[in-house]
């Protein structure tokens, strides 16, 4: 695992009670060419708020936390 991929593994245990608490969960699946790769799950799974949890808070928060992560997408 790289440094980038601790760093971000790190702070998405740091966000992961937050999703927990409403019945969801995110999953690390792969950094790659500055994407973060991350999968919803429980509650997350069909939930009309899984792109604002994606990009204003997962994204938001690794683009200023992790140098060199540029953005983040979720995988089915």
């Amino acid at each position: 695992m790289t440094e980038i991929e601790k760093q971000v593994v790190e702070i998405l245990s740091k966000i992961r009670p937050y999703i927990q608490r409403d019945g969801g969960d995110v999953e690390f699946i792969k950094f790659e060419d500055g994407i973060v790769h991350v999968k919803l799950l429980g509650a997350c799974v069909g939930c009309s708020a899984s792109d604002s949890t994606i990009y204003d808070v997962i994204e938001q928060i690794l683009v200023e936390e992790v140098p060199g992560v540029i953005a983040v997408e979720q995988v089915a």
